[in-house]
């Protein structure tokens, strides 16, 4: 989801894109012994994509061997609908020699600029002497290849994204973990493991605990805490190693998550976890596993340190299973960010936060805990329905907009049930409950709303009801068909088609992965002022998705580097002046343009 403020700097900076040729610098460099080394230096804003680079060798040529790759930055990427992994900065990639005759070889990269700009693929062919050391100039075309080397442990390359792409719904958690910042991750996951330690899952288990740590005799309160202190190490231990395998199976987990059916299987379990929470079923280790590790904690003394941090890693495997669904979100978090350190320094963290009651029972005896109530349950219901909004945002790639809109009205009806908005109010009810009532009237409403964008087609989640906007049935229509465009691919095509207009020409370049083009699809054209401006115009579209030389020629005809790009003409076919749209632009400032267009051209 895009917020407004994110439109904005896209629109600001839509027109000062560097060229292709500036944002991504490459120098190829045959080195002495016949290796060849690419560095690519990467201008500020501006990110290549791992999964766009390609290696393959001339007609007749061996293949060449797949490169070894550094670690890029892994974040969810609109343009391509899913997790990519990216490198800033700088990129140094090395061919490994290949003795003999001269060959030649071809390289493709693909990127985007932060502000929203996607550029369309680039591909150069360098002819290699081996004997000759020296840096490379790139031929003035690519021939076709003939063996494909994909670059080593990346994923298969997709060269579109789905046409029905559907909104960001990045999440906290997600940024948090991206950020990169241990402050910001230790800080949530602490407050998350607080959160866990109050389900009835932890909390009933401390009286219990506490006893077997404080033993029989009279402890002081600095022993206490001590003892507790190693108990909570005991059971982080078997958390943080649970991270570390998260971070490191990360990026196969990744990779396998974009896979339709994996979605939905993942999606399937986290709402059969949150049944659990909310009693539909018990899970819980067999009865005899479970006895048989509580009967060996028994067995340990509770005076000494080491037993008492041995008694704590066994706790964590008892506790694991109940609170198994909310572990699941966060290792599938971690799991995303293919980091190991952060990982373990995650779910430690929280590891830490779940044993805040166990801490003060050793610092206090007990006095300082909370006694147990029907509020625990309540806390447990609300991981339930974190896990099923997790799981809805899950299966997002796989669904088109509408469904999705069923989905979220569906789980904010559940919300408002769950937050009793049915029932009447106790007399002498409190603030609390006057505003869990207010959040539940809201969820409702909310609900429906989505409901009913989803029954009429609706198009945007956060406006459920913005295509009916403007004019009724009409408004309906035109949401459901949009601005109908006839496509050319050749620069003759357009040049007849702009010698035969008698009405001024709106030119849009687009793409199946350029995300920018869905949004201006989506959120811009169907406004109903930009709507009335387009009806005046005659509409027309180049699809640069397969980025050949016929597109290459209609981008360089008019300088652009990628879509979104949309050039305005008057009625006699000459282009207007200032009459350029670069990038995502709003409904209210694409009017604006397309009227001082309309101007411009008399």
């Amino acid at each position: 989801m895009l917020a407004f403020a994110g439109w904005a700097g896209k629109a600001a900076a839509a027109d000062d894109f560097l060229d292709p040729e500036q944002a991504f610098v490459l120098r190829t460099e045959v080195r002495d012994g016949g290796a060849v080394a690419l560095r690519w230096t990467i201008a500020p804003g501006y990110h290549l994509y791992r999964e766009r680079l390609a290696f393959t060798s001339a007609a007749g040529d061996a293949p060449i061997p797949a490169p070894a790759l550094p670690a890029g930055i892994r974040k969810f990427d609109e343009n391509f609908n899913k997790e990519m992994e990216t490198y800033q900065g700088q990129l140094d990639v090395a061919l490994a020699p290949m003795p003999g005759k001269p060959f030649t070889f071809n390289v493709a990269y693909q990127g985007c600029a932060d502000a929203g700009l996607c550029y369309a693929p680039v591909s150069k062919t360098y002819l290699v002497d081996p004997a000759k050391p020296g840096v490379l100039a790139p031929q003035a075309e690519a021939p076709p290849p003939a063996a494909v080397a994909p670059p080593a442990a990346s994923a298969p390359a997709n060269t579109a994204a789905s046409a029905a792409a559907p909104e960001d719904d990045t999440t906290l958690a997600q940024r948090t973990l991206q950020s990169g910042s241990l402050w910001r991750i230790g800080s949530a996951f602490l407050l998350f493991g607080l959160l866990l330690s109050f389900t009835p899952c932890v909390l009933p288990m401390v009286p219990i605990l506490s006893s077997i740590i404080v033993g029989e005799g009279t402890v002081s309160r600095s022993r206490g805490l001590l003892l507790a202190s190693a108990y909570c190490l005991g059971m982080a231990l078997v958390y943080t190693a649970l991270g570390v395998g998260a971070g490191l199976a990360g990026e196969g987990l990744a990779g396998a998550l974009q896979k339709p059916w994996v979605l939905l299987t993942f999606g399937a379990l986290l709402v059969g976890l949150a049944l659990s929470m909310f009693d539909v079923y018990q899970l819980q280790l067999p009865s005899a596993l479970q006895t048989r590790l509580s009967s060996t904690g028994g067995a340990v003394r509770g005076g000494r340190f080491v037993g008492v941090f041995i008694m704590g890693a066994l706790s964590a495997l008892i506790v694991g299973p109940c609170v198994a669904g909310p572990l699941a979100g966060a290792l599938l978090y971690i799991s995303q960010t293919g980091n190991a350190w952060i990982g373990g320094w995650a779910l430690f963290s929280m590891a830490l936060g779940m044993s805040v009651p166990l801490l003060l029972t050793g610092l206090s005896a007990g006095s300082l805990l909370p006694r147990a109530g029907a509020w625990m349950n309540g806390v447990k219901k609300v991981f339930g329905m974190l896990l099923i909004a997790v799981a809805i945002w899950m299966v997002s790639p796989v669904f088109p907009v509408p469904v999705m809109m069923a989905l979220w009205g569906g789980f904010a009806i559940l919300c408002a049930l769950f937050l009793h908005v049915g029932q009447a109010l106790p007399p002498h009810s409190g603030a609390g409950a006057y505003a869990g009532k207010a959040l539940g009237v809201v969820m409702l409403v909310g609900g429906l709303f989505e409901l009913a964008g989803a029954a009429s087609s609706g198009r945007d989640v956060l406006q459920p009801l913005a295509h009916l906007r403007g004019g009724g049935g009409t408004a309906l229509a035109h949401a459901e068909s949009g601005p109908q465009f006839t496509r050319i691919r050749t620069v003759a095509e357009l040049e007849r088609a702009l010698a035969d207009t008698t009405t001024p020409v709106l030119l849009d370049f687009y793409a199946d992965w350029c995300v920018a083009c869905k949004e201006m699809e989506r959120m811009t054209f169907p406004d109903s002022a930009v709507a009335a401006s387009m009806k005046k115009m005659r509409l027309i579209q180049v699809d640069v998705t397969a980025n050949n030389a016929d597109d290459r020629a209609l981008m360089k005809k008019f300088s652009l580097f990628g879509p979104p790009g949309i050039i305005l003409f008057d009625a006699s076919g000459k282009e207007v002046p200032k009459g350029r749209i670069i990038g995502f632009v709003p409904a209210q400032r694409f009017a604006e343009r397309l009227q001082a267009a309309h101007g411009a051209a008399g």
